[in-house]
């Protein structure tokens, strides 16, 4: 019998496991589970980091204005509101923060991001990869380059989860690395039932296991045993109660009510998903491309945002687990610092401000800073690089160590970028 696995690419071979697993299952949940890690666990870099066993990235598209959120100025470029003291000495907050406001003895701000990148897809891109988008590989996303470093994080949930429209993907690595999507958070994970009971199901995998055994004894390949390994990995899913953790019905009525509805939601979820052992959790929140009515906008998805942030710092620290949950705010680049004749920002990549908040990161404090009115960087940039190596650094991932594509070309986490060890404790 001719081997049919030889001749399939990844997502070939990905969408006939998915078909199998559906036929047998009427289940399509398999992404996460189709081959098995082959990354080693690997020491955490020298000096400070390391921390932080799980990632929760909020992901803000269209461009976040770092004068109104993290960078108020009070000059002429000052925007619809003053800027609000804060928790942390020293601190100002745009005014529409209230709640991070509440949590600023939490939180390590940059107001020292820089890019040359101010189009919306390769910069989102490049914030996500460190590397400028190319025709000729795709590179993977930070959940990707932590299970290769560190393996799979859980025996049968995901490594890393994308909420909303994220841009996140396993890039040059195996697909099994892909984040789990989650594009509405209000129908949660979907397929994860079995479509017959479990005798019924149980029943149609012996029949399977029977007319492929010769087969699999005959093709001992990689492709082949992921194949296999399907079976086990989603009937143990299946019959487990992790998939609670994309229940957040299961929470009290007061933490729902804390985090509120839309991306209070999705950040609720990526609580629980870290909390039962999932790495890496993006959510993604558009609505910043606020070329017109900027302060429409952020009465709108910036105070959402703020709620949320503050109702999850403050949920994480009253369960502990803050001190290993890095919890972090990035956008695809910053707005102008004037406003234009729309009462809206415009692109503007020559500084922008990012947010880190616990895994050992350090509290109330400031890393960087912008010129008296946002337009320059001042002192200490940060480049995209800068940012996705600190992140690695702080996930205890060796960040300058070297991965291979299938062509044999190297690469590492954030394109070699510096790791800005001045916010760590």
């Amino acid at each position: 019998m001719r081997n049919p696995f030889l001749n399939l690419d990844s997502p070939t071979r990905r969408a006939f496991i998915e078909r199998a697993a559906k036929s047998a299952l009427g289940v399509s949940m398999i992404s996460a589970f189709d081959t098995p890690s082959f990354g080693a666990a690997a020491p955490a870099p020298a000096g400070k980091g390391g921390k932080a066993k799980s990632v929760i990235c909020l992901f803000l598209t269209g461009g976040m204005s770092h004068i109104d959120t993290f960078d108020p100025k009070t000059g002429a470029t000052k925007g619809f509101k003053d800027p609000i003291r804060t928790k942390a000495s020293g601190i100002q907050l745009g005014g529409y923060m209230t709640g991070i406001a509440e949590q600023a003895e939490k939180i390590t701000i940059i107001r020292s991001m820089t890019s040359k990148t101010g189009a919306h897809v390769p910069g989102r891109y490049l914030m996500h990869t460190g590397y400028d988008q190319r025709g000729t590989i795709v590179h993977p996303t930070l959940g990707p380059w932590a299970q290769h470093f560190k393996g799979r994080s859980h025996e049968s949930l995901p490594s890393s989860v994308a909420i909303g429209l994220a841009t996140t993907n396993a890039g040059f690595f195996p697909p099994a690395y892909a984040p789990l999507p989650i594009p509405d958070v209000s129908t949660g994970l979907q397929n994860s039932r079995a479509a017959a009971s479990a005798d019924v199901v149980k029943k149609r995998l012996e029949i399977m296991d029977t007319f492929d055994a010769g087969f699999r004894e005959k093709f001992r390949t990689t492709e082949v045993q992921a194949y296999t390994q399907f079976y086990d990995e989603t009937m143990k899913l299946l019959s487990s109660k992790d998939l609670e953790a994309f229940d957040v019905s299961k929470e009290s009525a007061a933490t729902q009510e804390l985090y509120g509805t839309g991306v209070g939601r999705s950040c609720l979820l990526a609580r629980r998903l870290v909390q039962n052992g999932v790495r890496f959790v993006e959510v993604n929140i558009g609505g910043w491309d606020q070329h017109a009515d900027v302060d429409e906008g952020m009465e709108g998805v910036g105070k959402a945002m703020d709620r949320a942030v503050a109702a999850l710092l403050s949920d994480l620290h009253k369960t502990g687990l803050l001190e290993s949950t890095m919890v972090v705010i990035t956008t695809e680049f910053g707005r102008t610092p004037d406003i234009n004749e729309s009462e809206g920002r415009d692109h503007y990549p020559k500084v922008f401000s990012t947010m880190l908040a616990g895994g050992g990161v350090k509290g109330g404090y400031v890393y960087g800073s912008s010129d008296k009115d946002g337009r320059e960087v001042a002192e200490k940039a940060v480049t995209p690089q800068d940012f996705l190596a600190t992140i690695g650094a702080g996930m205890g991932l060796p960040v300058h160590e070297r991965a291979f594509s299938p062509s044999g070309r190297p690469f590492t986490v954030g394109d070699k970028g510096t790791v800005v060890s001045d916010v760590f404790v």
